[in-house]
């Protein structure tokens, strides 16, 4: 495969880290896979939560592009193998993708030019997007919105949501206005230094850290390793984001790990007890920037569609418990004042529809809304 061509790269989101090799979008640092487990690596090289952002007046764009494997593992379709585009809260199109080079027509809707649309990939057919062609009008990459980095095991993800756009992190970041850059590692993410160092290099305006299944069984943690590395794990990202918002959320319901001990005497409760206790231990010696979801109550086991991840209705639900806290925390953190409990989350970064950089917001945090590079 060959790097990735100039043409899209400033329409293209989620992908920190420039090409290595035949993986063209990988999501944790290629200069360090001496360093990285296996596992992780072989979960980044999946460009999960990269996408493309447009905005303009065009009423299509064709997409050239060329996917490199149909083998799509546990998830099966849902790992996802169509183009799928978005814009004003709304699915526009889904249309299949082909094994091997393609080229595909999107419409791209008929509301406000701009208003973004975001265009999700075929994630688990590992593609390259080569060119993008407007058909009967102009297109430019979308503003900037405040870059949110979530770090977690296979749910962030999106294990086994139905299709990448329904995953938590992609749902609450078209609702909340945010720049997502999906670390999620499926089978992996146990809080390794390694992973807090690439967090931290990375430009963030805030954070997600959510795992704690993996350290249960994949690799045992006893309550002592788990709390001092997520407090280690804090310890180097606040050594580069010493400011922003970072938000924990402890393990979602596992019904067979709850009260099952591994092979440390540890039950998934025992973990995300540890993972709590250590969050709020920070909180109270003065990182006000940190906050706490207590995973437990987000969702019940009626909304794990394989008794391990949840389904559709189960990312959405961790989709506006943490979308929530992110806005909030947002809010505080530029100095706004943050929504009642209960209202909707649909107001950082984007309009009221979700899907608009608010010129007043993008100034308090520091970013420029101005669009660039027209392509027509």
């Amino acid at each position: 495969m060959s790097p990735r061509p100039e043409q899209p790269e400033p329409f293209i989101h989620g992908a920190p880290y420039p090409a290595y090799g035949d993986v063209p979008y990988p999501r944790s640092n290629p200069m360090d896979t001496s360093r990285l487990t296996a596992d992780i690596w072989h979960a980044a090289v999946v460009p999960v939560g990269v996408r493309l952002e447009i905005i303009g007046d065009a009423e299509a764009v064709d997409i050239a592009y060329r996917t490199t494997t149909g083998n799509l593992g546990y998830r099966g379709d849902g790992a996802g193998i169509t183009f799928s585009v978005w814009r004003a809260g709304h699915q526009v199109c889904e249309e299949e993708a082909v094994l091997g080079d393609g080229m595909i027509r999107l419409p791209l809707g008929t509301v406000s030019e701009d208003r973004p649309a975001t265009i999700y990939l075929p994630e688990g057919m590992q593609p390259l997007i080569q060119s993008l062609t407007p058909v009967n009008g102009s297109i430019y990459p979308a503003p900037p919105q405040p870059k949110w980095i979530a770090y977690g095991d296979s749910v962030t993800q999106g294990w086994i949501a139905s299709s990448p756009a329904q995953a938590w992190p992609a749902i609450a970041a078209r609702k909340a206005g945010l720049d997502l850059v999906n670390m999620g590692y499926a089978g992996a993410a146990r809080g390794e230094i390694v992973s807090a160092e690439h967090v931290a290099e990375l430009p963030a305006d805030v954070v997600t850290i959510s795992y704690g299944a993996n350290s249960w069984t994949r690799i045992p943690h006893n309550t002592g390793m788990v709390s001092e590395g997520l407090r280690a794990f804090l310890d180097v990202v606040r050594l580069g984001h010493p400011d922003i918002p970072i938000v924990v959320m402890s393990p979602t319901v596992r019904p067979d790990a709850e009260d099952t001990p591994n092979k440390l005497g540890v039950t998934l409760a025992d973990i995300r007890a540890a993972i709590e206790s250590a969050t709020r231990q920070r909180i109270e010696e003065g990182d006000t920037e940190l906050a706490l979801i207590e995973g437990l109550g987000v969702i019940n086991a009626s909304h794990l569609a394989d008794g391990i991840h949840p389904g559709d209705e189960g990312h959405k639900r961790i989709a506006a418990a943490v979308g929530k806290v992110l806005t909030a925390s947002l809010k505080a953190a530029a100095g706004l004042t943050p929504d009642p409990v209960g209202s909707s989350y649909e107001v950082v970064g984007r309009g009221a529809e979700g899907d608009r950089t608010s010129p007043d917001v993008a100034g308090t945090l520091g970013i420029d809304p101005a669009p660039a590079t027209t392509i027509g």
